[in-house]
């Protein structure tokens, strides 16, 4: 049953907890523009949390403006971030509505990324998806929570399109704009959820597929049909 006033929604997904840690101490003047963030290991090891955890954090403090990393050297803070920049906070993804508001944006964004992720995707970048892919399916039989990988897939196509532009709105809406992420409780699925969890997976199946052919136009469908499969699911959540 989705949260009530009264019924707090479930505690924020490890990347949220962590990008608000990390945005605290720069808040806070504990790290200072220009101070050199700690290294992704020591980072994992402090804060107990996964690397693509930390991954996705970095994605989402760079969007928003605080950090900004240096290939080869590492990731070093720029400042407070831009206050007026575009972002969707936690309390803008309470209810159903918002999570279909959030669905319809990327509908309209995410068809488009893919057939340009379609004409351009490099060998690379066709492997970074497939592990992403593969770190879901592995995560959705084992019955740990799969919004990581599932997120980072998606990251992956807007990184594949060869513009900044993509990436980084990707990396502003992070792992909320899985509708899972604020919906759906951390326990292992039941069978009914299982099920849907793999017919998630063969869409993104679908659609790698279609980047990987350079077909644009059903890279386009693909990605459209997924995001439009959940946002009907949730409307539906909305009108029983």
């Amino acid at each position: 049953m989705f949260p009530t006033a009264d019924k707090p929604p479930r505690a924020r997904s490890l990347t949220a907890d962590l990008v608000q840690r990390i945005g605290d101490r720069i808040r806070h003047g504990e790290l200072g523009a220009g101070d050199k963030l700690p290294r992704e290991a020591d980072l994992m090891a402090e804060y107990g949390v996964s690397r693509t955890v930390v991954r996705e954090a970095m994605s989402q403090l760079q969007a928003a403006g605080m950090v900004e990393t240096r290939h080869g050297i590492g990731t070093f803070v720029v400042g407070l971030g831009d206050g007026s920049s575009f972002r969707i906070a936690p309390h803008q993804m309470a209810t159903l509505q918002d999570v279909v508001d959030v669905l319809e944006l990327r509908i309209a964004v995410e068809s488009e990324t893919a057939g340009l992720a379609a004409q351009r995707r490099t060998p690379a970048h066709l492997q970074a998806m497939r592990q992403a892919l593969d770190a879901f399916g592995q995560a959705v039989e084992q019955g740990r929570d799969a919004v990581g990988p599932d997120f980072q897939f998606h990251l992956e196509i807007a990184r594949a399109t060869g513009n900044r532009h993509f990436e980084g709105l990707m990396g502003t809406l992070g792992g909320m704009m899985i509708p899972r992420a604020r919906l759906e409780p951390a326990e292992p699925p039941t069978p009914a959820r299982l099920e849907y969890l793999r017919r998630v997976n063969a869409e993104h199946q679908s659609i790698l597929e279609s980047i990987e052919r350079q077909d644009a136009d059903a890279a386009r469908a693909a990605m459209r049909t997924h995001l439009s499969n959940s946002r009907e699911r949730r409307r539906r959540a909305m009108a029983g």
